[in-house]
C-alpha cells in the first residue's frame, strides 16, 4: 500500500524509482517495511555522515525540540543553535571565511553564492565546469555541466561559459569580465574525480589576476568524508567562498555558504535583504548539525577515513572493476559498461547492500558509506559486492 500511494502521490524524478519502502533506518542498516535489511553503502547520497538517527543528532534534535521551532526569518533573532553552529563551522574553516550564513539547502546556497560574486564583482559572467553538477534551482542549474540537464529549461542565466576540470589551457577563459569561478572540490557526479598538479590552485591564481572570485562546492567532500573536515584542505587552499550542505545536517536538510566579513555584508544593504529566507537557520535543523559536527570534529572519525578507504580499494580488488576513483569515503568503482553497472546495483540490493549511481559517470557505482561504518561492515558490504559482480559477469 505505502508503494502504490507513493507511486500515485508523490512526485517523482525518474520514471522507475527504486520504491523501497523504509520502516526505519539505524545506524549503518536501513529495513524496509517486509523487515529486510540493507547495508547502506549510499548514506543517503552523502548525507547521513554519522549513519541514520545518531543518537548524539537525535538527542539534539529532542533537547531543541522542548525549546523552541521557528520564532523569526533568517537573520533578525539571535538563536543559539544557529549561532553556535556558525561560530564553531568558521573555526573549521581558513582565516578568509569569518562568516556563515545558513539555507535550507546546497542548492539554495549556491544561489547566494553566485548573487554575492556578482554583488562583489559587478559582474554577470560565471564560469562552471564540464560535467558539474550544484543543484536545480535556476542559478546552479545554469552552471550546471550536463547540456542535456537543463536544454528543456532554457533560457537560463545568461553570461555562463565552461571550462574542463583539470585542464590548465582553459584558465585563459577566465578574464576580467568574470565575477567567480564555480567548481566542485571533486568532482561528484561525473565520477569523484580529483584536482590534479595543483589545479585549485591555478585556478586561484587566475582568478586572483583577473579580480575573480573562486567558489568552492564541498556539498559531497565537505564535513569528514575525504579525511579533513573540508575537501579543498587536502589541495591547500583558501576560495572566496564555500558552499556546503548534504552530511552538514545528520541527516536533516540544510546548507550554508561562507565568505569574509565584507564580502558578506554586501548582502545586507543597497538593497537590503540581498539574499533572504525563511527558514535557513531554522533552530532544529541547526541542532542536528551542530551535533553533527560536533562529532565529526571531536572524535576519531577522521582518522579513521584512510584506513576504511584502504580497505575497501583492498577488498574490491576484482578482474572486473577497471578501476577505482575518488578519495575517502567517496568512492566510484568503475566497469566496463553502464549495463553491467545496472545489473550489478540491483543484484547488490536484492541480496542486502544498498548502492547507487552516478550522475554522468554511468560506467561507476557510488560507494558513500556513512563515516561510522564500522571494518566489519565494510568487509560484510564489498563481499556481498563482489558476489553480486560474479553473478553478473
Amino acid at each position: 500500500m505505502l508503494k502504490a500511494d507513493f507511486l500515485r502521490y508523490q512526485a517523482k524524478t525518474t520514471p522507475h524509482p527504486l520504491g523501497i519502502s523504509i520502516a526505519k533506518a539505524r545506524g549503518v542498516y536501513i529495513t524496509d517495511t517486509q523487515g529486510k535489511k540493507y547495508l547502506d553503502f549510499v548514506s543517503g547520497v552523502s548525507a547521513c555522515s554519522l549513519g541514520h538517527c545518531h543518537p548524539k543528532v537525535t538527542r539534539a534534535i529532542r533537547k531543541q525540540s522542548k525549546k523552541y521551532l521557528h520564532v523569526m526569518v533568517y537573520g533578525e533573532f539571535a538563536q543559539e543553535p544557529a549561532v553556535h553552529l556558525c561560530k564553531e563551522l568558521v573555526a573549521q574553516l581558513p582565516d578568509n571565511q569569518e562568516v556563515v550564513y545558513l539555507t535550507n539547502s546546497g542548492t539554495e546556497a549556491i544561489e547566494g553564492a553566485l548573487k554575492l560574486a556578482k554583488r562583489a564583482t559587478g559582474r554577470s559572467e560565471l564560469i562552471g565546469a564540464y560535467q558539474s553538477y550544484h543543484g536545480s534551482t535556476h542559478g546552479a542549474l545554469s552552471l550546471l555541466g550536463s547540456e542535456n540537464q537543463k536544454m528543456r529549461y532554457r533560457p537560463l542565466l545568461p553570461h555562463t561559459r565552461f571550462i574542463r576540470f583539470n585542464h590548465e589551457e582553459d584558465l585563459n577563459k577566465i578574464t576580467s569580465k568574470t565575477a567567480a569561478v564555480l567548481l566542485e572540490t571533486i568532482q561528484g557526479g561525473a565520477g569523484f574525480i580529483l584536482p590534479q598538479n595543483e589545479y585549485l590552485k591555478k585556478v586561484k591564481a587566475q582568478c586572483e589576476a583577473v579580480g575573480a572570485l573562486l567558489i568552492l562546492d564541498e556539498i559531497q567532500p565537505g564535513f569528514g568524508r575525504t579525511g579533513t573536515f573540508f575537501g579543498f584542505e587536502h589541495f591547500r587552499i583558501k576560495p572566496d567562498i564555500v558552499v556546503m550542505g548534504k552530511g552538514m545536517g545528520g541527516g536533516l536538510p540544510i546548507g550554508a555558504f561562507s565568505a569574509s566579513q565584507e564580502l558578506m555584508r554586501l548582502l545586507e544593504d543597497q538593497p537590503k535583504l540581498g539574499h533572504i529566507t525563511t527558514f535557513g537557520g531554522n533552530p532544529l535543523i541547526a541542532a542536528a548539525a551542530l551535533a553533527t559536527l560536533r562529532e565529526i570534529r571531536d572524535s576519531s572519525l577522521m582518522d579513521q577515513i584512510a584506513a576504511k578507504e584502504n580497505l575497501i580499494r583492498t577488498e574490491l580488488e576484482h578482474p572486473q572493476i577497471t578501476e577505482i576513483r575518488g578519495t575517502g569515503l567517496m568512492l566510484a568503482p568503475l566497469f566496463k559498461n553502464e549495463d553491467i553497472v545496472n545489473k550489478i546495483i540491483f543484484r547488490s540490493i536484492e541480496k542486502g547492500l544498498m548502492l547507487f549511481w552516478l550522475l554522468w559517470e554511468k560506467k561507476a557505482i557510488r560507494i558513500t558509506p556513512p563515516l561510522t561504518i564500522s571494518h566489519k561492515e565494510i568487509k560484510k558490504g564489498c563481499r556481498i559486492l563482489r558476489s553480486a559482480i560474479d553473478e553478473v559477469c
